[in-house]
């Protein structure tokens, strides 16, 4: 059965589409049991960042668009309508592709930590609502071994080129004064954590965090000297803020038109700084219209992350290079499961038809028959048992030329006494 990688990212679909797929951590117990009822699926994970929703699965042998069209209908999507945003990788370029994206070698962002963060995610989620087997469950930890080594043995992370380090950078290009300037938080995960760190650096005058669980926003507020209100009370607060930064898991803006609109009216028109880093997003579409408002998406942050990718393209050469052997690696291990899998297979055979030969041969015992009688009958019936299969097997590859299973059989069953010697 082949492993399957299957999905869009920053680099195939619009941001428009990307939010249409997201799903967040509510969402994936329903989507994980939805996939893995799809016939042909044995197992499958879902990762879904800002900048991606991707599904791993091994599925059989041609059930693979059956994939495609589960991740359309799940969102109310006409299979063509995504069929041309998606990519899709089998087996070892299926490794190869979990590899570079928990390395960071696949994102917006060139080496960065926090999809390795995301990828645990998705792995724990399938675990714990039994979505995985063997195969993709190992699959994810060698992930995780490969992004060990990768940042342990290049520099790939020397340099800070992360969404909220580009975000914070494109914030003094546009506002030159950080030090003069109140910033706005909204949201309290890693993404705003980052941006916080960045902004204290920057020497930003005032920091205020807004988010739906009030103790989150002030656990984070406290790490960097800002000041904490909940989500209800953005709205009020806005007008003090000369850049906002958002940032969270909510399925709906956060931040309407008319809240943006009369917070200009308060602030007289000076001009605000809003930087939406959701997918979905948190800033309504409108925002955008407004004058003396400056709003950027992720997508808009591409040419602040390239003066930084060049930094990081060496150590993504080596990276590359470590990825490539630990595919190898991962692909040999899941080659020899097959094989052990045949294995398995014709000992449980073996087994059953031994018991059904003991059953048989006890009935005749216990109806009086002498000893001999059933053990010869206990012989005849299991030689017929194993040597069923194997002699239909040879008879019609004898008929169909199958000259290379005939030559693996005579290797099989070869006596030892007959081997050749080895040159």
């Amino acid at each position: 059965m082949p492993l399957l990688a299957l999905g869009l990212n920053h680099q195939t679909a619009p941001l428009s589409l990307r939010e249409r797929v997201a799903l967040d951590a509510g969402q994936l117990p329903g989507a994980l049991a939805g996939l893995s009822a799809v016939p042909g699926v044995t197992e499958a994970a879902l990762l879904s960042t800002c900048n991606r929703t991707e599904i791993y699965a091994q599925v059989e042998e041609g059930r693979e668009a059956a994939v495609a069209e589960w991740l359309a209908r799940h969102h109310g999507l006409a299979p063509e309508t995504l069929s041309s945003y998606l990519y899709e990788h089998r087996d070892d370029q299926a490794v190869r592709h979990l590899f570079r994206v928990a390395t960071g070698l696949d994102s917006l962002v060139l080496g960065e930590p926090q999809i390795l963060g995301q990828v645990k995610e998705a792995w724990q989620a399938a675990r714990q609502h039994h979505a995985l087997r063997t195969p993709l469950d190992r699959l994810f930890q060698q992930s995780f071994q490969v992004a060990k080594r990768v940042r342990t043995d290049t520099r790939i992370g020397a340099h800070p080129v992360s969404v909220a380090y580009a975000a914070v950078r494109l914030a003094r290009q546009v506002f030159s004064e950080l030090d003069r300037a109140t910033v706005l938080l909204v949201g309290a995960g890693d993404t705003i954590e980052l941006a916080a760190r960045h902004l204290v650096d920057a020497k930003a005058r005032r920091l205020l965090v807004a988010n739906r669980t009030l103790e989150h926003a002030q656990a984070l507020a406290s790490r960097h000297g800002g000041y904490a209100l909940p989500l209800t009370e953005l709205d009020r607060h806005l007008p003090e803020a000369d850049i906002v930064i958002t940032a969270t898991a909510s399925r709906e803006p956060v931040l309407r038109t008319a809240a943006v609109q009369a917070a200009l009216k308060a602030r007289k028109h000076r001009p605000m700084f809003l930087l939406d880093l959701a997918v979905p997003r948190d800033i309504e579409a409108g925002v955008a219209q407004l004058p003396d408002v400056y709003l950027y998406t992720v997508d808009d942050l591409e040419q602040v992350i390239e003066e930084n990718r060049a930094s990081r393209r060496n150590a993504a050469d080596q990276a590359q290079a470590i990825i490539d052997l630990q595919v190898e690696h991962f692909m040999a291990w899941w080659r020899a499961q097959g094989r052990q899998d045949a294995l398995r297979a014709l000992r449980q055979q073996g087994e059953a038809a031994r018991e059904d030969a003991l059953a048989r041969a006890r009935e005749l015992l216990a109806q009086g028959k002498p000893p001999e009688e059933a053990l010869k009958l206990l012989a005849h019936q299991l030689t017929n048992k194993l040597l069923h299969g194997p002699s239909t097997a040879l008879r019609q590859a004898a008929l169909d030329g199958d000259l290379d299973l005939l030559r693996a059989a005579s290797r099989l069953y070869e006596s030892p006494d007959d081997a050749q010697p080895p040159p």
